[in-house]
């Protein structure tokens, strides 16, 4: 079976997690799973869309315009729409607000039209079905290949803890709102230090804090070598969109994790299981000095932190939801 993926780009991390990990547990199946990125320009992107011949296509995340989608819908024998944000609301930070009736539009059309709709959350699950979704609508969540992150054995560093934050600069908006309750760990957390992997870098005046410049071939490594992986999304109905991968990052490195209980976090994290859901800043420090604290516990976190990711947010567990939904 030949299966085309519409995405954006390659590099994006949304084509990377989404689509591209699962190209080779499929080809085991017999799935010949391909990637093609959608041109920018009308003509270009028009005409990568007419040479689909009914194929089974996955639009990854994109609201097509009505006359794209309708070629798609015309050349594709089967579409799944696959979305890991909700793509039908602005983002955070948009200074418009959350409502966009063009995105509405456009994802309520692709809902009713779709042959199945991969939700990377319930939230996006629940949104796709109250906007009309016809076809199969299947939670399959933001995956991570375990293999490909190996967790060093915990240390005792009674003078440090290295919080760890992974993202993009896209991301790096909410961790600058997160600012305060950071600067009131620097300052009442005797040794913490902060990595940051990304492609830029907030500075902190309280905070410690240590660059680690984002590379696919080192953000494994970066993520081992710290002792507790964080996220904070903003408490809005964009944030219930996300799927966690920071987290999912953290856990398969084998690092017990904090965040914020918005969105899938509280899906994610069980408290005193694999780490803590923190609201203000005084559980954010209770939080962290308990785990500065107690290596045993980083340790247990650590490993049922890795073995939810083993068991429900592998790559070859969503490949077999992905497989399900294919055949």
């Amino acid at each position: 079976m030949r299966v085309i993926t519409l995405v954006e780009s390659l590099d994006h991390v949304c084509a990377r997690y989404r689509a591209g990990a699962f190209v080779k547990p499929l080809a085991a199946c017999g799935i010949d799973l391909q990637l093609l990125p959608l041109p920018r320009a009308f003509p270009a992107r028009q005409q990568t869309l007419w040479n689909l011949k009914g194929e089974r296509v996955i639009l990854l995340r994109k609201l097509l315009p009505w006359i794209d989608w309708k070629i798609v819908r015309s050349r594709a024998s089967w579409i799944a729409f696959d979305l890991d944000d909700a793509v039908f609301l602005r983002d955070s930070y948009s200074g418009k607000g959350f409502t966009d009736s063009r995105r509405q539009a456009r994802f309520q059309r692709i809902c009713l039209e779709a042959d199945a709709i991969a939700a990377g959350n319930t939230f996006l699950a629940i949104a796709a079905r109250e906007r009309g979704a016809r076809g199969s609508i299947e939670v399959i969540p933001t995956c991570v290949d375990p293999n490909a992150y190996i967790p060093r054995q915990a240390h005792d560093l009674s003078d440090r803890l290295d919080l760890v934050w992974i993202g993009s600069a896209s991301t790096l908006q909410g961790l600058d709102r997160f600012r305060e309750t950071l600067e009131t760990i620097g300052k009442r957390v005797q040794g913490v230090r902060f990595i940051q992997i990304c492609d830029r870098f907030l500075q902190f005046k309280h905070l410690e804090t240590v660059h680690a410049p984002w590379s696919s071939v080192t953000e494994a490594r970066d993520l081992a070598n710290a002792n507790v992986g964080i996220s904070w999304i903003p408490d809005d109905p964009w944030s219930q969109g996300k799927c966690g991968l920071k987290l999912l990052q953290s856990m398969a490195a084998g690092l017990p994790v904090v965040a914020n209980p918005v969105g899938v976090h509280p899906e994610m994290i069980t408290p005193n299981i694999n780490g803590f859901l923190a609201g203000d800043t005084e559980e954010w420090v209770e939080a962290i000095i308990r785990l500065r604290d107690d290596l045993s516990l980083r340790t247990r976190f650590g490993q049922a932190g890795r073995a939810l990711v083993e068991n429900r947010y592998s790559v070859s567990v969503g490949a077999r939801q992905w497989k399900e939904l294919l055949s």
